[in-house]
């Protein structure tokens, strides 16, 4: 009231408040702003409001019906808009916030975390497979925030925080460094409003291009950059917005744009869900709750690997898997197959070439630490790598991680290609001793 009513009093334009429902005070907000003549507030419809969101707006409507602040607003269309999002919500399911019952976060008042950079958080650790740990989460990000200098919570500099915070927790503190957060701390995104850490800057900075935080103006180091995202994507799109998603994500931008004009068909793993696949998914889910799926009985341990076990390659649908082959009655020799008596003998028609997914660990494999994109490989087959080297620039968590060897050696095997996603585990590039 006090912030909204001063502002009044000072400027002649409209005041617009936006809030998040986080902590719960959202509509109260609200309606102490409309007290002190707030001219606008941000609302949700119903299906999609509280939580990290905004205040519902059928509430807040019903609350300033005949005032002299009533917006004048059709409830029954809105209600209406709503029940539109109701049958289209389930599609989405899989991004609501599932980690604690309430709908409001109490700890907020305390750790003061924004709604938007906890719906972040809630995202990058499901994608981790860590959701159990975000409470470890909330206690690191002010220490990390501090280690910065206290940046903002807003965007961009909330999303580098809250990403290096969820790193130091998943991989031990500053073992594992985004790219913003060694240019923030060499000063690239401005000066921090107080002073950082400068064990752990130093740390941070010791395999960036500025060993120190720059004293000048951070814009004056810049390259122009936007005639050679015109070109790279002149054969696609002159659309200025198009230009720009390129020249922010050179390599997940490009496949965007191949995606969305027609030029590649996009995986399966990024087209949204339909209703009906959430139908099956809900069916399934009732069973399970009536009891109706059976978990299969547990395997008994695997055999000893005899000397008689073969390698084979399995051709699926157009893919191939290598797989070992032990055959239970003793040695059996694998030659030249004959045909079935009476049955001619045929050839099969070639499977279509398919790189096989490489796999997992192994001897000298650099695996993924999280789930991601490959952006580039900064080695190629034959190179002499030693310790703290960067191997590869990943994509995880909106940012950009470097993945560095652990060890000396020599690259045998780059086992991606720019572009691909990989699942936490599964092996980038393969190194021999």
């Amino acid at each position: 009231y006090i912030l909204i009513r001063a502002l009044k009093e000072a400027v002649d334009v409209p005041i617009q408040l936006h809030t998040h429902y986080t902590s719960g005070m959202g509509s109260m907000t609200y309606l102490k702003a409309v007290e002190a003549g707030v001219d606008i507030i941000d609302c949700a419809l119903a299906p999609l409001a509280l939580r990290t969101s905004q205040p519902a707006v059928e509430p807040i409507l019903m609350a300033l019906k005949d005032t002299d602040r009533d917006p004048g607003l059709d409830l029954a269309l809105l209600a209406r808009a709503g029940d539109l999002l109701e049958k289209i919500a389930p599609k989405y399911r899989d991004h609501l916030d599932t980690s604690t019952l309430s709908q409001i976060d109490a700890g907020v008042l305390i750790h003061q975390i924004p709604g938007g950079m906890r719906s972040n958080l809630v995202s990058q650790l499901k994608e981790a497979g860590a959701l159990d740990r975000i409470g470890e989460v909330f206690k690191e990000l002010p220490e990390t925030r501090a280690d910065m200098g206290y940046p903002p919570l807003v965007t961009p500099s909330s999303q580098i925080v809250g990403t290096q915070a969820v790193m130091n927790v998943l991989f031990g503190r500053y073992q594992q460094v985004t790219q913003p957060v060694k240019d923030y701390m060499a000063g690239l995104y401005g000066r921090p409003p107080a002073p950082m850490n400068k064990e752990v800057q130093k740390k941070v900075l010791k395999d960036h291009k500025h060993k120190e935080q720059i004293t000048v103006r951070p814009a004056d180091l810049l390259e122009p950059e936007m005639d050679k995202a015109r070109a790279a994507v002149k054969d696609i799109t002159t659309d200025l917005g198009d230009v720009l998603i390129y020249a922010m994500y050179p390599t997940t931008g490009m496949k965007f744009l191949r995606w969305k004009y027609g030029l590649e068909a996009p995986p399966a793993e990024v087209l949204p869900k339909t209703i009906a696949q959430c139908e099956a998914e809900q069916a399934l889910v009732d069973k399970a709750k009536k009891g109706l799926l059976v978990e299969p009985a547990c395997k008994a341990p695997a055999p000893p690997r005899s000397a008689s076990a073969r390698r084979f390659n399995v051709f699926v649908d157009g893919e191939y898997f290598e797989v070992e082959v032990d055959p239970a009655g003793g040695a059996v020799n694998v030659g030249a197959g004959v045909p079935a008596a009476g049955r001619p003998a045929t050839t099969p028609a070639a499977a279509p070439a398919a790189k096989a997914a490489p796999a997992a660990g192994g001897e000298g494999a650099v695996t993924a630490p999280m789930p991601g994109v490959v952006i580039e490989y900064r080695v190629k087959v034959g190179d002499a790598v030693k310790p703290g080297d960067v191997l590869l620039i990943l994509e995880a968590m909106k940012m950009q991680n470097e993945i560095r060897a652990t060890a000396a050696g020599t690259v045998r095997e780059i086992a991606r290609q720019p572009g691909d996603r990989v699942q936490k585990g599964e092996t980038l590039l393969r190194l021999e001793s």
